[in-house]
Protein backbone atom coordinates (compact mmCIF):
# COMPACT_ATOMS: atom_id res chain seq x y z
CA UNK A 1 0.00 0.00 0.00
CA UNK A 2 1.68 3.50 -1.15
CA UNK A 3 1.82 5.89 1.71
CA UNK A 4 -0.58 8.49 1.74
CA UNK A 5 1.71 11.79 1.07
CA UNK A 6 -0.10 13.79 3.92
CA UNK A 7 0.67 17.20 5.25
CA UNK A 8 2.09 15.40 8.46
CA UNK A 9 4.90 13.91 6.33
CA UNK A 10 5.17 16.99 4.31
CA UNK A 11 5.66 18.51 8.20
CA UNK A 12 7.83 16.34 9.38
CA UNK A 13 11.09 16.07 7.25
CA UNK A 14 10.74 19.76 7.33
CA UNK A 15 11.20 19.81 11.11
CA UNK A 16 13.66 16.92 10.82
CA UNK A 17 15.21 19.54 8.78
CA UNK A 18 14.90 21.79 11.22
CA UNK A 19 16.24 19.99 13.89
CA UNK A 20 19.18 18.49 12.29
CA UNK A 21 20.63 22.09 11.89
CA UNK A 22 20.01 23.12 15.19
CA UNK A 23 21.83 19.92 16.88
CA UNK A 24 24.78 21.10 14.62
CA UNK A 25 24.99 24.44 16.34
CA UNK A 26 24.23 23.25 19.66
CA UNK A 27 21.05 24.80 20.38
CA UNK A 28 18.29 21.97 20.66
CA UNK A 29 17.64 22.73 24.31
CA UNK A 30 16.35 19.13 24.96
CA UNK A 31 19.03 18.04 23.35
CA UNK A 32 19.43 15.37 20.17
CA UNK A 33 19.53 11.99 20.44
CA UNK A 34 19.97 9.61 17.98
CA UNK A 35 19.22 10.57 14.29
CA UNK A 36 15.64 9.89 13.44
CA UNK A 37 16.19 10.04 9.69
CA UNK A 38 15.93 6.26 9.44
CA UNK A 39 12.96 5.32 11.98
CA UNK A 40 9.98 4.22 9.92
CA UNK A 41 7.32 7.21 10.06
CA UNK A 42 4.73 6.77 12.45
CA UNK A 43 1.73 7.27 9.70
CA UNK A 44 2.96 5.32 7.55
CA UNK A 45 0.05 3.29 6.33
CA UNK A 46 2.30 0.49 3.98
CA UNK A 47 3.15 -1.48 6.84
CA UNK A 48 1.82 -2.96 10.23
CA UNK A 49 3.39 -1.01 12.88
CA UNK A 50 4.68 -2.10 16.62
CA UNK A 51 3.33 -0.73 19.52
CA UNK A 52 3.94 -2.38 23.26
CA UNK A 53 2.40 -0.64 26.56
CA UNK A 54 3.43 -2.03 29.65
CA UNK A 55 1.61 -1.10 33.16
CA UNK A 56 1.52 -1.87 36.58
CA UNK A 57 -0.90 -3.82 37.28
CA UNK A 58 -2.28 -2.81 40.16
CA UNK A 59 -2.12 0.42 38.73
CA UNK A 60 -4.37 -0.61 36.03
CA UNK A 61 -6.52 -2.91 38.67
CA UNK A 62 -7.41 0.36 40.39
CA UNK A 63 -7.92 2.20 36.77
CA UNK A 64 -10.70 -0.40 35.98
CA UNK A 65 -12.30 -0.08 39.74
CA UNK A 66 -12.68 3.62 39.24
CA UNK A 67 -14.38 3.27 36.08
CA UNK A 68 -16.81 0.85 37.27
CA UNK A 69 -17.94 2.87 40.48
CA UNK A 70 -17.37 6.38 39.38
CA UNK A 71 -17.57 6.41 35.51
CA UNK A 72 -14.34 8.23 35.44
CA UNK A 73 -11.52 7.74 33.25
CA UNK A 74 -8.43 7.97 35.47
CA UNK A 75 -4.36 8.08 33.41
CA UNK A 76 -1.79 5.51 34.73
CA UNK A 77 1.55 5.81 33.67
CA UNK A 78 3.15 3.36 31.67
CA UNK A 79 5.97 2.64 29.38
CA UNK A 80 5.37 2.74 25.48
CA UNK A 81 7.44 1.53 22.84
CA UNK A 82 6.43 2.64 18.67
CA UNK A 83 8.11 0.24 16.66
CA UNK A 84 12.05 0.94 17.85
CA UNK A 85 11.28 4.05 20.03
CA UNK A 86 10.49 3.55 23.64
CA UNK A 87 8.82 6.28 25.99
CA UNK A 88 8.79 6.48 29.75
CA UNK A 89 6.33 7.98 32.41
CA UNK A 90 3.56 7.88 29.42
CA UNK A 91 0.09 8.55 30.19
CA UNK A 92 -2.53 6.00 29.62
CA UNK A 93 -6.27 6.06 29.99
CA UNK A 94 -9.07 4.27 28.85
CA UNK A 95 -11.15 6.28 25.82
CA UNK A 96 -15.09 5.32 24.70
CA UNK A 97 -18.13 5.53 25.80
CA UNK A 98 -20.31 2.48 24.84
CA UNK A 99 -17.37 0.17 23.52
CA UNK A 100 -16.29 -0.05 27.77
CA UNK A 101 -19.91 -0.63 28.64
CA UNK A 102 -18.61 -4.62 29.18
CA UNK A 103 -16.40 -3.46 32.00
CA UNK A 104 -19.16 -2.23 33.74
CA UNK A 105 -20.96 -6.03 33.19
CA UNK A 106 -21.68 -6.33 29.41
CA UNK A 107 -24.91 -5.67 27.81
CA UNK A 108 -25.80 -3.73 24.72
CA UNK A 109 -24.96 -0.09 23.19
CA UNK A 110 -26.38 1.23 19.97
CA UNK A 111 -27.57 -2.99 18.70
CA UNK A 112 -23.92 -3.67 19.27
CA UNK A 113 -23.12 -6.55 21.78
CA UNK A 114 -20.11 -5.47 24.10
CA UNK A 115 -17.49 -7.72 24.86
CA UNK A 116 -14.83 -5.40 26.54
CA UNK A 117 -13.17 -7.14 29.42
CA UNK A 118 -10.46 -5.76 32.22
CA UNK A 119 -9.20 -9.17 31.43
CA UNK A 120 -8.03 -8.67 28.14
CA UNK A 121 -6.62 -4.79 28.26
CA UNK A 122 -5.53 -5.52 24.77
CA UNK A 123 -8.79 -5.86 23.54
CA UNK A 124 -9.95 -2.06 25.24
CA UNK A 125 -9.82 0.95 23.79
CA UNK A 126 -6.81 3.74 24.75
CA UNK A 127 -5.66 7.21 24.36
CA UNK A 128 -1.87 7.42 24.75
CA UNK A 129 -0.50 10.09 25.94
CA UNK A 130 3.17 10.92 25.04
CA UNK A 131 4.00 14.34 27.20
CA UNK A 132 1.02 13.65 29.77
CA UNK A 133 4.19 13.41 32.56
CA UNK A 134 7.08 14.26 30.92
CA UNK A 135 7.00 17.85 28.85
CA UNK A 136 7.79 17.82 25.56
CA UNK A 137 8.00 14.16 25.07
CA UNK A 138 6.40 13.05 21.90
CA UNK A 139 7.30 11.01 18.81
CA UNK A 140 7.87 12.53 15.51
CA UNK A 141 5.94 15.37 16.80
CA UNK A 142 2.62 13.19 17.78
CA UNK A 143 2.02 13.81 21.47
CA UNK A 144 -1.20 11.57 21.08
CA UNK A 145 -2.72 8.15 19.94
CA UNK A 146 -5.55 6.55 19.75
CA UNK A 147 -5.90 2.83 20.03
CA UNK A 148 -9.62 2.47 18.48
CA UNK A 149 -12.39 -0.42 19.14
CA UNK A 150 -13.97 -2.14 16.78
CA UNK A 151 -16.85 -4.97 16.38
CA UNK A 152 -14.58 -6.35 13.48
CA UNK A 153 -11.52 -8.35 13.52
CA UNK A 154 -9.64 -6.16 11.06
CA UNK A 155 -11.24 -2.24 11.64
CA UNK A 156 -11.26 -2.45 7.99
CA UNK A 157 -14.42 -0.62 8.02
CA UNK A 158 -13.11 2.61 9.93
CA UNK A 159 -9.66 2.77 7.98
CA UNK A 160 -11.23 2.85 4.53
CA UNK A 161 -13.89 4.95 5.85
CA UNK A 162 -10.90 7.59 7.54
CA UNK A 163 -9.63 7.48 4.11
CA UNK A 164 -12.79 8.25 2.21
CA UNK A 165 -13.21 11.31 4.28
CA UNK A 166 -10.30 12.58 3.73
CA UNK A 167 -10.45 12.20 -0.25
CA UNK A 168 -14.05 14.39 -0.04
CA UNK A 169 -11.78 16.78 1.41
CA UNK A 170 -12.93 16.65 4.97
CA UNK A 171 -10.37 16.84 7.96
CA UNK A 172 -9.76 13.44 8.87
CA UNK A 173 -7.36 11.43 11.04
CA UNK A 174 -4.65 9.37 10.05
CA UNK A 175 -4.93 5.95 10.44
CA UNK A 176 -2.45 3.09 10.66
CA UNK A 177 -2.57 -1.03 11.27
CA UNK A 178 -0.43 -1.93 14.10
CA UNK A 179 0.29 -4.82 16.54
CA UNK A 180 -0.71 -4.24 19.64
CA UNK A 181 0.15 -5.96 23.05
CA UNK A 182 0.20 -5.19 27.40
CA UNK A 183 2.40 -6.51 29.39
CA UNK A 184 4.06 -8.52 27.44
CA UNK A 185 0.47 -10.50 26.20
CA UNK A 186 0.27 -11.59 22.95
CA UNK A 187 -0.14 -9.36 20.31
CA UNK A 188 -3.69 -8.51 18.92
CA UNK A 189 -4.49 -6.30 15.26
CA UNK A 190 -5.36 -2.76 16.18
CA UNK A 191 -5.71 0.08 14.68
CA UNK A 192 -4.73 3.48 16.18
CA UNK A 193 -5.37 6.59 14.61
CA UNK A 194 -4.68 10.33 15.75
CA UNK A 195 -6.28 12.19 18.09
CA UNK A 196 -8.26 15.61 17.24
CA UNK A 197 -5.53 17.65 19.96
CA UNK A 198 -3.75 20.68 19.14
CA UNK A 199 -0.91 19.28 16.71
CA UNK A 200 -3.98 17.88 14.74
CA UNK A 201 -5.63 20.53 14.53
CA UNK A 202 -3.22 23.09 13.69
CA UNK A 203 -2.35 20.72 10.72
CA UNK A 204 -5.88 20.14 9.51
CA UNK A 205 -7.95 23.01 10.55
CA UNK A 206 -5.60 26.15 11.82
CA UNK A 207 -3.38 27.10 14.46
CA UNK A 208 -5.53 29.97 16.06
CA UNK A 209 -9.05 28.33 16.26
CA UNK A 210 -10.85 26.16 18.81
CA UNK A 211 -11.97 21.90 18.71
CA UNK A 212 -14.87 21.27 20.65
CA UNK A 213 -15.94 17.77 21.19
CA UNK A 214 -19.45 16.49 21.38
CA UNK A 215 -19.67 14.29 24.37
CA UNK A 216 -22.43 11.25 24.66
CA UNK A 217 -23.85 12.40 27.17
CA UNK A 218 -24.89 15.79 25.85
CA UNK A 219 -26.97 17.33 22.70
CA UNK A 220 -26.24 20.27 20.61
CA UNK A 221 -28.57 21.82 23.14
CA UNK A 222 -28.20 25.62 24.72
CA UNK A 223 -27.83 25.54 28.18
CA UNK A 224 -27.80 29.37 29.05
CA UNK A 225 -24.69 31.16 29.18
CA UNK A 226 -22.85 29.56 32.17
CA UNK A 227 -20.19 27.43 30.68
CA UNK A 228 -20.23 24.80 33.60
CA UNK A 229 -23.45 23.71 32.33
CA UNK A 230 -22.00 22.38 29.27
CA UNK A 231 -19.41 20.31 31.24
CA UNK A 232 -21.10 17.14 29.91
CA UNK A 233 -22.03 18.28 26.97
CA UNK A 234 -18.93 19.41 25.14
CA UNK A 235 -15.30 19.11 26.01
CA UNK A 236 -12.42 21.69 24.90
CA UNK A 237 -9.77 19.70 23.16
CA UNK A 238 -7.91 22.54 21.49
CA UNK A 239 -7.18 25.92 21.33
CA UNK A 240 -7.71 26.26 24.88
CA UNK A 241 -4.92 30.00 24.31
CA UNK A 242 -7.16 31.05 21.90
CA UNK A 243 -10.54 30.98 23.00
CA UNK A 244 -13.11 29.24 25.36
CA UNK A 245 -16.44 28.11 25.63
CA UNK A 246 -17.96 31.49 24.63
CA UNK A 247 -18.51 30.99 20.60
CA UNK A 248 -19.83 27.61 21.37
CA UNK A 249 -22.05 28.82 23.56
CA UNK A 250 -23.12 31.52 21.37
CA UNK A 251 -23.57 29.05 18.04
CA UNK A 252 -25.88 27.04 20.50
CA UNK A 253 -28.00 29.91 21.38
CA UNK A 254 -28.42 30.81 17.45
CA UNK A 255 -29.19 27.50 16.46
CA UNK A 256 -31.58 26.67 19.00
CA UNK A 257 -33.07 30.02 19.31
CA UNK A 258 -33.00 31.61 15.94
CA UNK A 259 -36.11 32.23 13.95
CA UNK A 260 -36.26 30.22 10.83
CA UNK A 261 -35.49 33.38 8.62
CA UNK A 262 -32.49 34.58 10.64
CA UNK A 263 -31.43 30.60 10.91
CA UNK A 264 -31.97 30.43 7.13
CA UNK A 265 -30.28 34.06 6.47
CA UNK A 266 -27.85 33.31 8.79
CA UNK A 267 -26.42 30.06 9.27
CA UNK A 268 -23.98 30.29 6.16
CA UNK A 269 -21.93 32.95 7.96
CA UNK A 270 -21.64 31.08 10.91
CA UNK A 271 -21.46 27.41 9.62
CA UNK A 272 -19.40 26.02 6.65
CA UNK A 273 -22.60 24.88 5.23
CA UNK A 274 -20.72 23.42 1.81
CA UNK A 275 -18.30 21.62 4.33
CA UNK A 276 -21.01 20.41 6.68
CA UNK A 277 -23.52 19.01 3.36
CA UNK A 278 -20.37 16.94 2.73
CA UNK A 279 -20.05 15.63 6.33
CA UNK A 280 -23.83 14.65 6.02
CA UNK A 281 -23.47 13.22 2.75
CA UNK A 282 -20.28 11.53 3.45
CA UNK A 283 -21.75 10.09 6.55
CA UNK A 284 -24.80 8.55 4.32
CA UNK A 285 -22.99 6.84 1.96
CA UNK A 286 -20.21 5.78 4.59
CA UNK A 287 -23.18 3.59 6.15
CA UNK A 288 -22.55 5.35 9.64
CA UNK A 289 -25.20 5.78 11.46
CA UNK A 290 -23.05 6.74 14.92
CA UNK A 291 -22.76 9.85 13.54
CA UNK A 292 -23.79 13.72 14.64
CA UNK A 293 -27.46 12.67 15.23
CA UNK A 294 -26.50 8.93 16.68
CA UNK A 295 -26.60 7.63 19.90
CA UNK A 296 -22.83 8.39 20.18
CA UNK A 297 -23.37 12.03 19.50
CA UNK A 298 -20.39 11.56 17.45
CA UNK A 299 -18.89 14.83 16.25
CA UNK A 300 -15.93 17.90 17.00
CA UNK A 301 -16.92 21.28 15.97
CA UNK A 302 -13.93 23.80 15.08
CA UNK A 303 -14.27 27.32 15.45
CA UNK A 304 -12.31 29.66 13.33
CA UNK A 305 -12.04 33.30 14.92
CA UNK A 306 -11.08 34.96 11.96
CA UNK A 307 -14.10 34.34 9.87
CA UNK A 308 -16.39 33.41 12.70
CA UNK A 309 -17.20 30.22 11.48
CA UNK A 310 -17.65 26.61 12.54
CA UNK A 311 -17.17 23.45 10.84
CA UNK A 312 -18.51 20.16 11.59
CA UNK A 313 -16.03 17.60 12.05
CA UNK A 314 -16.02 13.80 11.69
CA UNK A 315 -14.72 10.96 14.45
CA UNK A 316 -14.98 8.15 15.34
CA UNK A 317 -16.16 5.31 12.34
CA UNK A 318 -16.03 1.75 14.18
CA UNK A 319 -20.08 1.74 13.04
CA UNK A 320 -19.55 2.28 9.52
CA UNK A 321 -20.10 0.55 6.55
CA UNK A 322 -23.09 -1.04 8.83
CA UNK A 323 -20.92 -1.86 11.80
CA UNK A 324 -20.87 -5.56 10.80
CA UNK A 325 -23.44 -6.14 13.04
CA UNK A 326 -27.48 -6.65 13.12
CA UNK A 327 -28.30 -3.06 14.89
CA UNK A 328 -25.59 -1.40 12.43
CA UNK A 329 -25.99 1.03 9.94
CA UNK A 330 -28.04 4.01 8.33
CA UNK A 331 -27.21 2.31 4.94
CA UNK A 332 -25.06 3.50 2.24
CA UNK A 333 -26.41 4.34 -0.70
CA UNK A 334 -26.39 2.27 -3.78
CA UNK A 335 -28.44 3.07 -7.18
CA UNK A 336 -30.82 6.21 -6.40
CA UNK A 337 -30.02 8.83 -4.13
CA UNK A 338 -31.23 9.65 -0.46
CA UNK A 339 -34.32 11.85 -1.88
CA UNK A 340 -33.20 15.04 -0.22
CA UNK A 341 -34.42 15.64 3.34
CA UNK A 342 -36.73 13.20 3.62
CA UNK A 343 -34.88 10.54 1.81
CA UNK A 344 -34.34 7.22 2.84
CA UNK A 345 -30.97 5.37 2.38
CA UNK A 346 -30.82 2.16 0.48
CA UNK A 347 -28.73 -0.91 1.65
CA UNK A 348 -27.22 -3.19 -0.79
CA UNK A 349 -30.02 -5.21 -2.55
CA UNK A 350 -32.42 -2.13 -2.22
CA UNK A 351 -33.94 -3.45 1.95
CA UNK A 352 -34.30 -0.60 3.64
CA UNK A 353 -31.75 0.69 5.71
CA UNK A 354 -31.09 -1.26 9.24
CA UNK A 355 -32.31 1.24 12.31
CA UNK A 356 -30.10 0.52 15.44
CA UNK A 357 -32.08 -0.66 18.67
CA UNK A 358 -32.05 1.50 21.27
CA UNK A 359 -29.89 0.64 24.57
CA UNK A 360 -30.80 -1.97 27.17
CA UNK A 361 -31.56 -0.27 30.77
CA UNK A 362 -33.43 -0.59 34.21
CA UNK A 363 -36.85 0.20 31.96
CA UNK A 364 -35.94 -2.74 29.50
CA UNK A 365 -35.36 -3.62 25.68
CA UNK A 366 -36.25 -0.32 24.05
CA UNK A 367 -37.09 2.43 26.96
CA UNK A 368 -35.25 4.66 29.13
CA UNK A 369 -37.08 5.44 32.22
CA UNK A 370 -39.37 8.78 32.20
CA UNK A 371 -37.59 10.72 34.74
CA UNK A 372 -38.27 14.27 33.59
CA UNK A 373 -35.16 16.46 32.62
CA UNK A 374 -34.00 19.84 33.74
CA UNK A 375 -33.57 22.20 31.14
CA UNK A 376 -31.76 21.46 28.17
CA UNK A 377 -30.91 17.82 29.96
CA UNK A 378 -30.36 14.90 27.47
CA UNK A 379 -32.14 11.65 28.59
CA UNK A 380 -32.11 9.80 25.58
CA UNK A 381 -35.85 10.22 24.69
CA UNK A 382 -35.17 12.48 22.05
CA UNK A 383 -34.49 9.89 19.29
CA UNK A 384 -34.30 10.26 15.80
CA UNK A 385 -33.87 8.24 12.60
CA UNK A 386 -30.43 7.69 13.68
CA UNK A 387 -30.85 7.53 17.33
CA UNK A 388 -30.49 10.76 18.69
CA UNK A 389 -32.02 13.95 16.98
CA UNK A 390 -29.65 16.47 16.23
CA UNK A 391 -31.28 20.56 15.80
CA UNK A 392 -28.40 22.09 13.53
CA UNK A 393 -29.13 18.83 11.41
CA UNK A 394 -33.50 18.91 11.72
CA UNK A 395 -32.57 22.34 10.91
CA UNK A 396 -30.56 22.42 8.13
CA UNK A 397 -32.58 19.42 6.22
CA UNK A 398 -35.50 21.45 6.78
CA UNK A 399 -34.57 24.93 4.59
CA UNK A 400 -35.09 23.75 0.87
CA UNK A 401 -31.80 25.54 -0.79
CA UNK A 402 -29.39 23.47 1.82
CA UNK A 403 -31.31 20.06 1.37
CA UNK A 404 -30.60 20.53 -2.25
CA UNK A 405 -27.16 21.38 -1.19
CA UNK A 406 -26.65 17.82 0.48
CA UNK A 407 -28.76 16.17 -2.61
CA UNK A 408 -26.13 17.69 -4.84
CA UNK A 409 -22.97 16.54 -2.74
CA UNK A 410 -24.34 13.37 -2.44
CA UNK A 411 -24.53 12.76 -5.51
CA UNK A 412 -21.85 14.19 -6.58
CA UNK A 413 -19.45 11.63 -3.97
CA UNK A 414 -21.10 9.00 -4.94
CA UNK A 415 -19.56 9.17 -8.44
CA UNK A 416 -16.24 10.53 -7.21
CA UNK A 417 -15.53 8.02 -4.74
CA UNK A 418 -17.81 5.19 -5.49
CA UNK A 419 -18.58 4.51 -9.49
CA UNK A 420 -14.86 5.82 -9.82
CA UNK A 421 -13.67 2.88 -8.21
CA UNK A 422 -12.11 4.91 -5.52
CA UNK A 423 -13.27 3.41 -2.56
CA UNK A 424 -12.24 0.05 -4.44
CA UNK A 425 -8.87 0.75 -4.51
CA UNK A 426 -8.39 2.09 -1.35
CA UNK A 427 -10.19 -0.71 0.45
CA UNK A 428 -7.93 -2.85 -1.59
CA UNK A 429 -4.22 -1.68 -0.59
CA UNK A 430 -5.45 -1.86 2.95
CA UNK A 431 -6.66 -6.19 2.54
CA UNK A 432 -3.23 -6.39 0.58
CA UNK A 433 -1.50 -5.01 3.67
CA UNK A 434 -3.47 -7.47 6.19
CA UNK A 435 -3.15 -10.23 3.93
CA UNK A 436 0.58 -10.20 3.30
CA UNK A 437 1.81 -8.45 6.66
CA UNK A 438 -0.37 -9.70 9.09
CA UNK A 439 -1.58 -12.92 8.58
CA UNK A 440 -0.31 -13.77 12.53
CA UNK A 441 -2.62 -11.40 13.65
CA UNK A 442 -6.50 -12.40 11.80
CA UNK A 443 -7.09 -15.30 9.01
CA UNK A 444 -6.83 -13.82 5.38
CA UNK A 445 -10.12 -15.37 4.94
CA UNK A 446 -11.40 -13.51 7.80
CA UNK A 447 -10.04 -10.37 5.88
CA UNK A 448 -12.08 -11.18 2.61
CA UNK A 449 -15.01 -11.85 4.40
CA UNK A 450 -14.99 -8.54 6.07
CA UNK A 451 -13.92 -6.97 2.81
CA UNK A 452 -16.78 -8.14 0.89
CA UNK A 453 -19.26 -6.79 3.62
CA UNK A 454 -17.96 -3.29 2.56
CA UNK A 455 -17.51 -4.11 -0.91
CA UNK A 456 -21.37 -4.42 -1.35
CA UNK A 457 -22.25 -0.51 0.34
CA UNK A 458 -19.39 0.77 -2.05
CA UNK A 459 -21.00 -0.72 -5.41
Amino acid sequence: MPMRATSRSRCFHYCLAIAAALCALGLLILGCGPSTSAQTELFDSSIVHELTVTFSQEDYDAMIETYKTSREKDWIEAAVTIDDQTYENVGIRLKGNSSIQGLLGGGRAGGQTQVSSADEPEGLPWLIRLDKNVDGQNHQGIVDLVVRSNNSKTALNEAVSLELLEAAGLASQDAIAVRFSVNGGEAVLRLVTEHPDDVWMTENLGYTGALYKAESTGDYSYRGTDPEAYDEVFDQEAGKDNTDLTPLIEFLDFINNADDATFNSELPERLDIDSFATYLAMEELLGNFDDIEGPGNNSYLFYDPGGGIFTVVPWDHNLAFGGFGEGGGGGAIRGGGAGGAGGTATRPGGAPPVQPARPMDDAGAGGLPDRGAAPGEDTGQNVGPRGKSNVLVERFRANPEFAELYDQQLEELKAKLYESGAAAGILGEWVTLLKTQAVDLVDPATVESEAAKIAAYAQ
